[in-house]
C-alpha cells in the first residue's frame, strides 16, 4: 500500500471514538505516524489505545496539531464548539464530522442555514483550512473496504476543500490508507456528502461516486 507523504509524515487526530481511531489504524497500517487527543485524561487514553489502536502517541487537544501534516476531527459535532479555534490556526483541519439532528439534536448553526455543515466550520475555523472526507463512510466500512491502489473496484472516497494543496495532500492520504480519492469540488458543493443522501453510507468505486456527485451537484 502506498504512503500519502514521506515515512516521517505526521497525522494529528482530534476524537478518540470508533472513527477517530478507525482511521488512526488505517494510517498506521500505511506507514504514518498519528498522534490523537481525546476528552479523557492522557493516561486514560493511553490505556485504551493499547488495545484499539496500538502505535498511536497520546497527547492533549492543546499539542496534538504540532509537527502534523494536517490534523483531523472526529469528534461528535455538538462537542465542536469546545475547541478552541486557535489550536488550529495555519493548520489544514480534515473534517469527519457530521450534522445528524437523530444523533446530535438540534444544532442552530447547522439546521438554520442552507449551507453544508464543512462551510459552516471554515467560518468557524477562519485561520484553517477545512477538508472534507471520511464523513460519508462509516467506521466499520473504512476497515472491511480498505484496498492498495490500482486494486479493481476499489472503494472512493469524496475530498471536498476549497485550498487545491492542501485537497491534494489530503487525496494522497485518502489514497494511501486504502480508498480512491474522489476530488467533490470546493466545500460549498459538499451537502452530497452529507446524511440522507445517496451517497451517504454507500460503498461506491470512483467512476460511480464522481458521476453521482456530478449529476447532485448540476441538480442543486
Amino acid at each position: 500500500m502506498t504512503t500519502a507523504v514521506p515515512a516521517s509524515g505526521t497525522v494529528g487526530i482530534i476524537g478518540a471514538g470508533k472513527s477517530g481511531t478507525a482511521i488512526a489504524r488505517l494510517a498506521l497500517t500505511a506507514g504514518y505516524r498519528v498522534q490523537i487527543a481525546s476528552s479523557g485524561t492522557i493516561e486514560d487514553t493511553e490505556l485504551m489505545m493499547q488495545y484499539v489502536a496500538p502505535g498511536v502517541v497520546v497527547t492533549d487537544v492543546e499539542h496534538v496539531t504540532a509537527g502534523t501534516d494536517f490534523v483531523i476531527i472526529a469528534v461528535p459535532l455538538r462537542r465542536f464548539r469546545d475547541l478552541d479555534p486557535e489550536l488550529f490556526a495555519g493548520h489544514t483541519v480534515v473534517d469527519v464530522m457530521n450534522y445528524w439532528p437523530p444523533i446530535d439534536g438540534v444544532l442552530p448553526e447547522f439546521e438554520d442555514t442552507d449551507r453544508p455543515s464543512s462551510v459552516v466550520i471554515q467560518r468557524a475555523l477562519p485561520t484553517t483550512t477545512v477538508v472534507k472526507t471520511f464523513n460519508h463512510l462509516g467506521y466499520h466500512q473504512m476497515e472491511d473496504l480498505a484496498k492498495p491502489s490500482e486494486t479493481a473496484g476499489r472503494i472512493a472516497l469524496a475530498v471536498a476543500g476549497n485550498d487545491q494543496p492542501a485537497v491534494a495532500t489530503v487525496m494522497r492520504f485518502v489514497d494511501g490508507v486504502g480508498f480512491d480519492p474522489v476530488d467533490a469540488g470546493p466545500l460549498e458543493d459538499s451537502a452530497p456528502l452529507q446524511p440522507e443522501t445517496p451517497v451517504f453510507g454507500a460503498a461506491l468505486d470512483r467512476n460511480t461516486l464522481a458521476a453521482l456527485l456530478a449529476s447532485r451537484t448540476q441538480a442543486a
